[in-house]
């Protein structure tokens, strides 16, 4: 399911939210198992083929207010991951499938 996205420097998360956000699978298996994966993935180029993106694992933090901040006409329900480690690939450097963990 997609869902909306931002980083919060005031809390140094990632914030996210989404239409019906708490009817959601994603939502409800976050309630069961806060500990989260969150993977944002794109080509900077297909040619030549240059893939890059983000992985953060975390603990999610559920709040029933906030998902409006996201994106305005949302949901409020949202949820805050708390990154523990990050891994990163093909953003600085260019080199496909080149990673390196960011935090922890």
């Amino acid at each position: 399911m997609p869902v909306a996205f931002r980083y919060n420097p005031e809390h140094d998360t990632i914030d996210i939210s989404g239409h019906n956000f708490a009817e959601r699978k994603k939502f409800r298996d976050v309630q069961r198992n806060r500990h989260v994966a969150f993977v944002v993935d794109d080509l900077a180029s297909v040619q030549p083929w240059r893939p890059r993106g983000i992985e953060i694992r975390g603990e999610a933090e559920i709040l029933s207010q906030g998902g409006k901040e996201v994106i305005p006409g949302f949901d409020n329900e949202m949820f805050r991951i708390h990154p523990k480690r990050i891994y990163a690939w093909g953003l600085a450097d260019g080199v496909a499938g080149a990673g390196r963990s960011v935090r922890g």
